[in-house]
């Protein structure tokens, strides 16, 4: 019998390496041509100054679109050493940070869909994957997306009864509030040991927040949480959530309940969705629901916040949905919503058939979770997750697109 190696000088893992080089170069360039702000870093900084100076956590703003501080007492703890770095070393470490936490959520996103990736897949994975509008706007804005993304999916993907398995949501969820939502999806699951372990640990993270700033701990949770417009304007096309979809075409500032109850709507048949998947055997999917549905009914999520798409054309691919997966692709480098007018309030102004281009992320959400409802309501079929089911061995991507409205405006009207 011969056995075939794979090796690291193979014409395939050469050839992906070389497009992983040259594309990290390509963004290097942008980065440095276009002297990117990266605005959200400028942010994480001061809230590590305040921190470490002992002023007031949420009573800056910063940059020339004055964003304040919207995480956590316990974020800002984490900031403090970004205090210490001159600006233009971190904002160089903020971008190959990016790029390294890429690559591991690419791996992470194969273990996800089951996938047994040969070398050069990754490699041409991460180096397709960059131009990614969120992905992309996450590094433009030097965001932590993608290591709230890698925390909650390397967590959700080890063996149930892991040691720990919990813990490194529990910390997400306490950087950032949204990550709760898949600990919701564990207790519903009946995964309750790592759901607990999931609370303790978020519960370590707000106890410790109160310990080192205790002031600035009852501000957040008494005050600042429930402000959802500190974090910016609802309305903008930044924001690719329902309220901005509805906003929008309502052209309304403040949707209200027109926008409350078909939020809460679609979070109950998300995570039943979600629940219904994981049943059938399918945690992919329940996971992938799940995720879809934070981004649906969170007041804000900015473009970036997709990240998850990564993990989405993961399981595509590794269901060989490769016509699907390329749409996927597609979609989220098309940056339509960018293409768009949006300065000042034409945002508010768009006519019928510019809404859908102006909310492309939440209208493939809304039917995404259509189609998971559809798949889980047929007989019961192999799918990644389940034991025995064939994984795909190919590779899909998405070609680079230039940059949109934030590579030349800033984050206008938005705050991390």
């Amino acid at each position: 019998m011969i056995h075939r190696t794979v090796t690291f000088r193979s014409p395939r893992v050469i050839a992906a390496g070389a497009l992983l080089t040259l594309s990290l170069a390509a963004l290097a360039t942008l980065c440095v041509v276009m002297r990117i702000p990266m605005a959200d870093t400028l942010v994480y900084r001061a809230e590590g100054a305040a921190v470490a100076n002992g002023t007031d956590l949420y009573g800056f703003t910063v940059t020339e679109w004055n964003l304040p501080a919207t995480y956590p007492p316990f974020a800002a703890i984490l900031f403090v050493p970004t205090a210490w770095l001159p600006i233009t070393l971190l904002k160089i470490l903020f971008v190959v940070g990016n790029a390294a936490l890429l690559a591991l959520l690419v791996h992470l996103s194969l273990r996800l869909a089951r996938i047994r990736a040969r070398p050069w897949l990754p490699l041409a994975a991460t180096a397709f994957g960059i131009w990614l509008e969120p992905v992309f706007q996450t590094v433009l804005f030097g965001q932590i997306n993608l290591a709230l993304a890698c925390l909650v999916l390397w967590d959700m993907t080890r063996p149930e009864g892991a040691v720990g398995k919990g813990f490194a949501l529990g910390i997400a969820a306490g950087i950032k509030l949204t990550p709760g939502i898949f600990i919701v999806y564990l207790l519903i699951t009946g995964r309750i040991r790592a759901a607990v372990t999931a609370l303790a640990s978020f519960t370590g993270t707000v106890l410790l927040g109160a310990l080192v700033l205790p002031g600035a701990s009852v501000d957040f949770w008494t005050r600042r949480m429930f402000e959802t417009g500190r974090v910016g304007k609802a309305w903008i096309v930044d924001n690719q959530s329902l309220q901005g979809l509805v906003a929008r075409v309502l052209r309304m500032e403040e949707p209200g309940l027109l926008w409350a109850v078909p939020t809460a709507l679609v979070a109950v048949a998300g995570l039943w969705l979600a629940y219904r998947a994981h049943r059938q055997g399918s945690e992919a999917w329940g996971f992938l629901a799940t995720a879809v549905t934070a981004l649906l009914v969170s007041p804000i999520s900015w473009s970036h916040h997709w990240v998850w798409c990564v993990p989405l054309l993961a399981v595509l691919v590794a269901e060989r949905r490769l016509r699907l997966a390329a749409f996927v692709a597609v979609l989220f480098t098309a940056r339509t919503q960018w293409i768009l007018p949006h300065e000042g309030d034409l945002d508010l102004r768009y006519p019928w058939w510019q809404q859908p281009l102006s909310a492309p992320y939440p209208l493939f959400g809304l039917a995404l979770l259509a189609w998971v409802a559809w798949r889980t309501g047929r007989p019961a079929a192999p799918v990644p997750g389940q034991r025995g089911t064939p994984v795909a061995r190919g590779a899909e991507g998405s070609a680079p697109r230039p940059a949109g409205r934030a590579t030349a405006s800033g984050p206008t009207g938005r705050s991390q």
